[in-house]
């Protein structure tokens, strides 16, 4: 059949995951902005703590539509987990638009099973950081994989 179904987040998932990342931003005592996208990387949440510099809004909307797009953490690999040098860094990023690639920690997808249901992106502190509370805000919605988490 040339039809499937797939999941959606819902309004109420991007929410829990947002109350989560913010919470955690607390918790380390930094301000960060939180950007979460649909699985076709349109944004549905985006949300600047007050005092998170105001470039972070743009760096963490890419963050979250290139792990949705790579459905993996971003970083310096490519879309396959291979290990970039910065001149394909930098051709990847002007191919696919730099709002859309980055191989800037602090992005992850959300995965249910096998199915990318977006992505979420976060900037302002370090990359452990923006890492560590994209995590826990995607474990906050049940859906870190501890296969990504490894990466």
């Amino acid at each position: 059949m040339p039809i499937r179904n797939t999941k959606c987040l819902t309004g109420k998932g991007a929410h829990r995951i947002m109350d989560a990342a913010l919470a955690k931003a607390r918790e380390l005592g930094i301000d960060v902005t939180v950007a979460i996208v649909d699985a076709g990387g349109h944004l549905l949440l985006l949300e600047r703590m007050e005092r998170s510099p105001f470039h972070t809004v743009h760096s963490c909307s890419a963050k979250a539509v290139c792990a949705a797009s790579n459905r993996r953490p971003t970083g310096s690999r490519g879309a396959q987990g291979q290990t970039l040098e910065d001149v394909q860094v930098l051709s990847l990023t002007l191919a696919a638009g730099p709002k859309n690639w980055t191989a800037i920690n602090g992005g992850w997808p959300i995965m249910v099973e096998t199915e990318c249901l977006g992505g979420i992106g976060v900037s302002g502190g370090t990359r452990k950081q923006d890492g560590e509370i994209a995590e826990a805000a995607l474990g906050a919605l049940g859906t870190v994989d501890a296969k990504l988490a490894a990466l």
